[in-house]
């Protein structure tokens, strides 16, 4: 995780100056006074990108011992990923791969003609900050060109959350997807974006700052579990109201082709409401009420994980599917990797190489979380797949 200065809070922005109206002038008149600039704010000092490192340097990640779901297969001397993310805590850790393990490959689903309404449906997983690898998969599949502006007509693309925090660009990633959005707009596509637990996290730190919050693991403060999470300095610098305000009107799910789409790998929606209007509306009045301890509580809930892993897995999918409607649920936040549960003992090198999304829970979940931040992969899947 990049380190940080303990007294660093974010910048506030001083309002701008204006100056006195020029003296009145023989014809032509004189142009109107124009703004002086804003007086800068005083300089925060750089601190040098690296990849997201729980625990470092002299605390190491060591994974909690807690039992898994009955029924979850667990490679031998393989420890087993927290039951569900304390907020106060380090989330997983970064890891490198060292092994290929199968996963859904994906093929071309048909062919469709650009004028065709509606287009080929894709959506994208965690990004993280990782500006280059987005642009890099999205280009591979044809969905922006060499200059990072939406090619694929009326094709319809759906982000589903954390676009920031660990990678070094969050908020580039942020302006990328408000662009495409534009610009899919105006091609007759769309490309939309979910709310994930990251959002949650920027959104709150940036409102609330030190302010404390009731959380379950003892008192903290948007801003320390921002910190802790690896929330980037750069990006709380460059971060600006427009950013915000489009982040807090962001859905928490949708259903398209009959895929329920959502961040979380968790049942906690179901406490927002019984039908995707009322969850998303509730999570909307939550961050328009902006009230610290009702947001924390949103975010405690989402960042919830790993549902839909083990004998009860494909039950609590039901349990979504039979409320919001879809025949799978898609979903992000908890990597592929943590899924298969295969992660060594001393946390070196645990992670395979991820070749696709997973396919699990009795084919009821489908998991786009490549594991970015730990060397694995950025996900652009085209839904319906094909294994």
């Amino acid at each position: 995780m990049t380190s940080t200065s303990a007294g660093w809070r974010p910048p506030q922005t001083p309002g701008a100056q204006q100056p006195a109206p020029p003296p009145a002038a023989p014809q032509p008149p004189a142009p109107a006074p124009v703004p002086a600039a804003q007086h800068p704010v005083p300089p925060v000092p750089p601190v040098p990108f690296q990849p997201y490192q729980p625990g470092e340097p002299d605390q190491p990640y060591v994974p909690a011992a807690t039992t898994p779901p009955a029924g979850a297969p667990q490679p031998a001397g393989a420890t087993v990923p927290p039951a569900e993310y304390t907020p106060t805590a380090h989330d997983i850790p970064v890891l490198r791969p060292v092994e290929d393990h199968p996963t859904v490959r994906l093929t071309t689903v048909g062919d469709h003609e650009p004028s065709g309404p509606p287009g080929p449906l894709y959506v994208v997983g965690d990004v993280h900050g990782y500006l280059d690898e987005l642009k890099a998969a999205l280009r591979e599949r044809g969905l922006i060109d060499a200059e990072g502006h939406w090619s694929a007509g009326q094709s319809r693309l759906w982000f589903l959350g954390d676009f920031t925090d660990r990678g070094p660009d969050g908020v580039g990633v942020i302006d990328l997807v408000m662009q495409l959005s534009a610009e899919a707009a105006a091609a007759g596509g769309y490309a939309k974006a979910l709310m994930g637990n990251h959002e949650l996290l920027l959104i709150g730190a940036k409102r609330f700052d030190d302010t404390p919050v009731n959380s379950a693991a003892g008192t903290a403060s948007f801003l320390a579990a921002w910190r802790l999470n690896g929330g980037q300095p750069t990006d709380m610098e460059r971060l600006q109201d427009h950013h915000i305000a489009w982040m807090s009107r962001l859905d928490a799910i949708a259903l398209e082709d009959n895929h329920l789409l959502l961040h979380s790998d968790t049942t906690a929606y179901l406490e927002y409401g019984s039908s995707i209007e009322e969850v998303n509306d509730a999570v909307t009045g939550v961050l328009q009420r902006s009230d610290a301890d009702e947001c924390w509580e949103l975010f405690r809930k989402f960042t919830k994980r790993f549902a839909f892993r083990g004998e009860s897995g494909a039950t609590a999918a039901r349990e979504l599917l039979d409320a919001y409607g879809g025949g799978r649920v898609v979903h992000g936040h908890s990597p592929i990797p943590y899924l298969l549960g295969e992660v060594d003992e001393e946390n070196e090198g645990g992670a395979p190489v991820v070749t696709g999304p997973h396919l699990y829970a009795e084919d009821l979940a489908l998991a786009m979380d490549g594991g970015v931040t730990m060397e694995g992969r950025l996900l652009v899947a085209q839904l319906p797949l094909r294994g």
